[in-house]
C-alpha cells in the first residue's frame, strides 16, 4: 500500500514534465519556417507552383497554429520582429512579395496565391486579416518599394473581398499619420482598389464598416480639411476618391445640422432665431435652398413623437405644421424649393403608413399658409410627382386641383374683362 502511494506523485510528475516538453516543441515555429522556406526556394518565382506547394503543405504542416509565421514568410521572406524587421537567426527566402517586381500585374498574381490558399484553408481567413493589420502598423519598418507592393496587394485583396475594409483602422496610427506614411500608402492602395473595381465598390465597402467618414484621419489634425484632402488625392490622380470624401463630409454636416435643428425645436427656441441660424449655416456650408428645405422638413417631422392612431396623426401634423409654416416659408423662395418640399411630403406620407390619408390636408394647409403656390401644386399633379403612392395621392388631390384650376380660370376671365 505504501509503495503505491509513493508511486503516484512520481507518475504524475512525469506526466506534467512530458506535457511541458511537448508544448515547447509544438509552439516552436523554426521547423515550420524551415519547411516553408525550403519549398519556396524550390518553386522560385513560379507562382502557380507556389500555390500548389502551399496547397499540398497544408495537409502536412500546422497552418492553423503557425498562420502568422506562414504569412510573414510569404510577404517578407521570413519571420518579422516587432517593428517590421526580419529576425536574423532564422532561415529566409528571397521568393516573397517584398522581393517581387513592383507592378500591378505581379501583385495581382500574388493576390491569387493568397486567395487560393485561404479558399482552400478557410480557417486562415481571420489570421490573414490580423496579419494585414499588423503589417500596416509595421509600415515604417519597410522600404518605400515594399510599402508600395503591400499597398497594391491590399487594394486588390479589398476589391476582391478577401479582407474587410476594417483593416484600414491600422492606417490611423498616430505615428504613421504624422510622418505622411498613411496618406502615401492610401494613394497606392485606393488606386489598385479602384483599378480592380470602381469608386462605388470602394464606397460600399467603407460604409459597411463605418469608415466612409474617417478618411480625413489619414492626415494630421492641422491638415484634416476637405481642401487639403481634395488637393492631395486629386494631385495623385484620385479625383473620384476626393469627390467621395467631400460628399461624405457634406452628408455628415447635414446630419449635424438636422440634429441641431431638432434640438432647437425641442428647446422651444423662437422661429426667428431658428431661421437666422439656418440662414447662417447656408452661408457657411454653401447648402442650396433645395437641400435646406429637405433638412428643415425632416427636422420638423422628427421633432415630435407621433401618435400611433391614424385618425389622430393628421390632427397632430396639422397643428405642428401650422406652428412651423413660417420656417418652411422662409426656405421656399424659389419654385424648385417648393417642388422639393412637396416631393418630400409625398415621400414622407408614403414611407410612414399612418400619414397616407394626411397628404391632401398637409398640402392644403401649406397652400393656405403661402408656403406652396398653386403653380407648383399643379406642376406636381401633372408631371412633377414621384412614383411613391402616386395613385393614392393624385386621387386625394383631384378635387383640390380642380378647384385650383377653376379659380385660375375665373381669375384669368376677370382679368380679361378688366382689360
Amino acid at each position: 500500500m505504501n509503495n503505491q502511494k509513493q508511486q503516484k506523485p512520481t507518475l504524475t510528475g512525469q506526466r506534467f514534465k512530458t506535457r511541458k516538453r511537448d508544448e515547447k516543441e509544438r509552439f516552436d515555429p523554426s521547423q515550420f519556417q524551415e519547411s516553408i522556406v525550403q519549398g519556396l526556394n524550390q518553386t522560385g518565382t513560379d507562382l502557380e507552383a507556389v500555390a500548389k506547394f502551399l496547397d499540398a503543405s497544408g495537409a502536412k504542416l500546422d497552418y492553423r497554429r503557425y498562420a502568422e509565421t506562414l504569412f510573414d514568410i510569404l510577404v517578407a521572406g521570413g519571420m518579422l520582429a516587432p517593428g517590421g524587421t526580419l529576425s536574423d537567426d532564422l532561415t529566409r527566402t528571397e521568393f516573397c512579395l517584398f522581393t517581387a517586381s513592383e507592378d500591378l500585374e505581379t501583385m495581382q498574381a500574388y493576390a491569387q496565391v493568397f486567395n487560393k490558399l485561404i479558399r482552400r484553408y478557410k480557417y486562415l481567413e481571420k489570421g490573414f486579416e490580423e496579419e494585414i493589420k499588423k503589417l500596416l502598423l509595421f509600415l515604417k519598418g519597410f522600404t518605400e518599394s515594399e510599402r508600395n507592393k503591400l499597398a497594391m496587394l491590399t487594394g486588390i485583396l479589398l476589391a476582391n473581398g478577401n479582407i474587410s475594409a476594417s483593416i484600414l483602422n491600422s492606417l490611423f496610427n498616430e505615428n504613421l499619420v504624422k510622418e505622411g506614411v498613411s496618406a502615401a500608402f492610401a494613394v497606392k492602395l485606393f488606386k489598385s482598389w479602384i483599378n480592380e473595381k470602381d469608386i462605388n465598390s470602394v464606397a460600399a465597402s467603407l460604409r459597411k464598416v463605418g469608415m466612409d467618414n474617417r478618411l480625413m484621419e489619414l492626415f494630421p489634425a492641422n491638415k484634416r480639411s476637405c481642401e487639403h484632402f481634395s488637393k492631395y488625392f486629386t494631385d495623385a490622380g484620385l479625383k473620384e476618391l476626393s469627390d467621395f470624401a467631400r460628399n461624405q463630409q457634406s452628408i455628415g454636416a447635414r446630419k449635424e445640422l438636422q440634429k441641431e435643428l431638432q434640438e432647437q425645436m425641442s428647446r422651444g427656441e423662437t422661429l426667428k432665431d431658428i431661421i437666422a441660424y439656418v440662414r447662417e449655416e447656408m452661408k457657411k456650408t454653401s447648402i442650396s435652398e433645395q437641400t435646406m428645405i429637405g433638412i428643415v422638413w425632416t427636422s420638423v417631422m422628427s421633432s415630435v413623437e407621433w401618435n400611433k392612431k391614424e385618425e389622430l396623426v393628421t390632427e397632430q401634423a396639422i397643428k405642428l405644421l401650422k406652428q412651423y409654416s413660417p420656417l418652411l416659408k422662409a426656405f421656399t423662395s424659389q419654385g424648385l424649393s417648393e417642388l422639393t418640399l412637396l416631393l418630400k411630403i409625398q415621400e414622407y406620407c408614403y414611407d410612414n403608413i399612418h400619414f397616407m390619408k394626411a397628404f391632401q390636408k398637409i398640402v392644403v394647409l401649406l397652400y393656405k399658409a403661402d408656403v406652396l403656390s398653386e403653380e407648383v401644386i399643379l406642376k406636381w399633379y401633372t408631371e412633377g410627382h414621384v412614383a411613391k403612392g402616386k395613385s393614392v395621392f393624385l386621387e386625394q388631390m383631384k378635387k383640390f386641383v380642380e378647384w385650383l384650376k377653376n379659380a385660375e380660370e375665373e381669375s384669368e376671365s376677370e382679368e380679361e374683362e378688366a382689360d
